[in-house]
């Protein structure tokens, strides 16, 4: 009867467990941990035992997979692999197959849902440019990620805790590619499924590309300064340029660099769907669009997109923030975060401009953009009179950052945050 009632007590424990994790409202490890001590207070879990699984080796193990993981997509390494590969006028199939491949291939040496993580706004990309619904993509991607973390050892926690329990029990753990036979054979097979004949399964939603657009992050006009400008085209086109450029001045140390003109920028801000509006010099804005300009250092930049496509700009062509020598390391200041806020009636920077708030000089964030209803202005953005109903796009260090949305009054938007990558 006592074993009776401890499975019965089990048998509860774990129903509540999985009623909590599907309600959502309370977080997962907040249930995880509360069922832990609740456990030892039922006596289900010996109390010596309550907390030996944290110094567990696969705990370690899962930890490290996790860190390597933020540490491949902190570099830009991931953006730079699937940025060559995911192509949005690819059929389809195709498109599924290749970043699937991807997903499947990272998920094999870091975890597969930070892989998922990494390759979901390029797949959402992808999706909005081929003017196609992203579900059709994203959920052929998600069973990808899951079938490559089954190829090797670290790719999924599950292995890591077999491969631990069967050290435990025989003594010799699994190898890293024991698991590598039965996992890139189901890999393969479940791509290809899901390339070829999967997504045909999937529903056809009406109306949810139009409510994919409606959710789409806000664009921004923002100010980019010139520094020392990357010049347009592909890493391994720019090395051959530099060692040629290095062997050039080595022979005659005469040749002054090749001017870059704004129109030179144009084919990588098509990449990221960045608009160039134009170019301010010495504090004025010149004539159109100064495509004919020939970009000098101080110059600013003034481009439209949304957050990630400016930050990725940003990347791609070595462009700094207004106001970058106030952040400690410039554009590549760690934990640098670009964050959306709404500006309320009340708000302290209603009817002010970033300037006269000192919000650079005093707080050291950035004002980098601000969406005004798709308004387009020619006015500076710290220069700009903001206005309620205005959407700002704030950079900064996560702390300052938050500080200066509580001190502005203004309403930060959830899930509205984009990491600075450290290229």
């Amino acid at each position: 009867m006592a074993y009776f009632d401890e499975q019965t007590q089990m048998f509860v424990l774990f129903t509540m467990i999985f009623v909590l994790l599907v309600w959502g409202k309370i977080r997962y490890d907040l249930v995880a941990f509360g069922a832990l001590i609740l456990a030892a207070a039922l006596g289900l879990v010996p109390s010596e035992d309550v907390f030996s699984g944290f110094g567990h080796s696969a705990v370690a193990i899962i930890a490290l997979v996790l860190i390597v993981s933020r540490g491949l997509s902190s570099s830009g390494a991931v953006e730079l692999v699937a940025a060559r590969i995911v192509k949005p006028d690819r059929p389809l199939p195709l498109h599924i197959a290749m970043i699937g491949g991807v997903g499947a291939v990272l998920s094999a040496i870091i975890n597969n849902v930070a892989a998922l993580a990494l390759l979901m706004p390029l797949d959402i990309e992808a999706a909005n440019k081929a003017k196609r619904v992203a579900g059709q993509s994203l959920m052929p991607l998600s069973f990808a990620t899951i079938l490559g973390g089954m190829v090797t050892l670290i790719g999924t926690p599950p292995n890591i805790v077999i491969s631990e329990y069967r050290q435990d029990v025989l003594g010799a753990p699994f190898g890293m590619f024991d698991f590598t036979p039965v996992g890139l054979t189901v890999a393969v097979a479940g791509i290809a499924f899901v390339s070829l004949i999967g997504w045909r399964l999937l529903p056809d939603r009406a109306g949810s590309a139009q409510e994919g657009q409606e959710i789409r992050q806000g664009r921004y006009v923002a100010e980019l300064k010139v520094g020392e400008l990357k010049r347009p085209g592909s890493s391994k086109d720019a090395s051959k340029d530099s060692a040629k450029a290095e062997e050039s001045a080595d022979a005659k140390n005469t040749k002054e660099p090749e001017d870059i003109r704004v129109a030179q920028l144009y084919s990588v801000a098509d990449e990221v769907d960045v608009h160039i509006l134009g170019l301010i010099r010495d504090g004025k804005r010149r004539p159109g669009f100064a495509s004919k300009e020939i970009l000098r250092a101080g110059d600013f930049l003034v481009v439209e997109g949304e957050p990630k496509a400016i930050e990725a700009f940003m990347g791609k062509t070595a462009l700094e923030f207004a106001g970058s020598e106030k952040h400690e390391g410039g554009v590549m200041a760690k934990g640098l975060t670009l964050q959306e806020a709404i500006v309320p009636d009340t708000a302290r920077i209603s009817g002010r401009t970033a300037r006269s708030l000192g919000l650079l000089h005093r707080h050291s964030v950035t004002l980098l953009g601000v969406a005004r209803e798709g308004h387009r202005f020619r006015d500076r953005v710290r220069l700009l009179p903001i206005r309620a109903g205005d959407v700002l796009l704030l950079l900064g260090t996560p702390e300052r950052v938050a500080n200066v949305v509580e001190w502005l009054g203004v309403l930060p938007i959830e899930g509205r945050r984009t990491e600075v990558i450290q290229r």
